[in-house]
């Protein structure tokens, strides 16, 4: 009978000794400056996520290289749940054909659990500039050829390649004038140093809805209820579907079991009406999908993305 017990204990102690999950706060590294719109969403998404997982899940910025150095950070981490990163369109998609070399490859490095949001961007132009409409402002624009330029806030940000796209589909041939600073982008608008931005409507609306700003349209394949009368750039007739985006990912490797219950919080999180509202407020569109749909998104917006950096002919390193 002792024999027995012992032989029982010694079985058990392996399920014994296994670590539950989550043991332990999740850190959500976020590669970019606080404050922003990646910012926003992954804090109310993280918020929402802890109370499913049943512990927090705690925010780290590490801004730098257009997001690589936090999303090289979550590649290198141990696969086992607790450490999870904000993937983006840069990070995901664009840096790829952008930087010369990654230290981590999408691909390989990260596993998609669920995309977010979308964050369209406003296409709007100086007050005074005698256009009333998208096909208005081509129509200036070709007859200016490169006297004609867009602010951005850096080479490959989605303000950009939604710039670059417009002289593709338009045959206008804007001047890319990069920043460092939106605010600076801002005010060089609607001074008239710059002629079009196609920014974030969190970094916009105000000065748009002030009369400072005049907006055109959104880029993306949904009106927003931010600017519900304002038409998209497709209904405009400019297919400039190019957006900021954003979703969870983690380290290659983590557990199937732990995947799973990361993915059903997280489209959990976006279902959630008073997160949903909170999202759309910040001038983003909430969208999820779970971990297949969030990877052929990825795998999508790779090859779109692939066709207009290389048009832009930018490089970042």
């Amino acid at each position: 009978m002792r024999r027995r017990a012992l032989l029982a204990a010694a079985l058990a102690t392996p399920a014994l000794a296994e670590e539950p999950w989550p043991a332990r706060p999740i850190r959500l590294v976020v590669p970019f400056p606080p404050g922003g719109s990646s910012d926003f969403v992954a804090r109310v998404a993280a918020e929402r996520m802890a109370r499913g997982l049943g512990q927090p899940v705690v925010i780290e910025n590490r801004a730098g290289a257009g997001g690589n150095l936090g999303t090289e950070a979550v590649a290198r981490a141990a696969p086992d749940g607790h450490t999870l990163g904000l993937g983006a369109v840069g990070t995901l998609a664009v840096n790829r054909f952008l930087f010369r070399r990654l230290a981590y490859d999408p691909d390989r490095d990260l596993l998609p659990i669920s995309l977010l949001a979308v964050v369209p961007n406003l296409m709007v132009v100086p007050p005074a500039l005698p256009v009333a409409s998208v096909a208005d402002f081509a129509a200036w624009a070709r007859a200016r050829g490169a006297a004609v330029s867009f602010g951005s806030i850096g080479n490959g940000t989605s303000q950009h390649l939604a710039g670059v796209q417009f002289n593709m589909l338009t045959g206008t041939r804007m001047v890319h004038v990069p920043y460092r600073d939106p605010a600076q982008v801002n005010s060089d608008l609607m001074e008239g140093r710059v002629q079009v931005l196609f920014q974030t409507i969190a970094g916009v609306a105000d000065l748009a809805r002030s009369g400072r700003m005049k907006p055109l349209a959104v880029t993306g394949e949904d009106r927003v209820p931010a600017f519900a009368g304002l038409p998209t750039l497709r209904e405009a007739g400019v297919d400039v579907t190019t957006t900021g985006w954003f979703g969870l990912v983690a380290p290659a490797g983590v557990p199937e079991p732990v995947l799973a219950r990361l993915e059903a919080e997280a489209v959990a999180a976006i279902a959630d009406p008073a997160v949903a509202a909170r999202i759309v407020e910040a001038g983003s569109l909430p969208r999820a999908g779970g971990r297949a749909a969030f990877a052929r998104f990825i795998a999508e917006e790779t090859l779109r993305m692939q066709a207009i950096v290389r048009a832009s002919g930018a490089v970042a390193d």
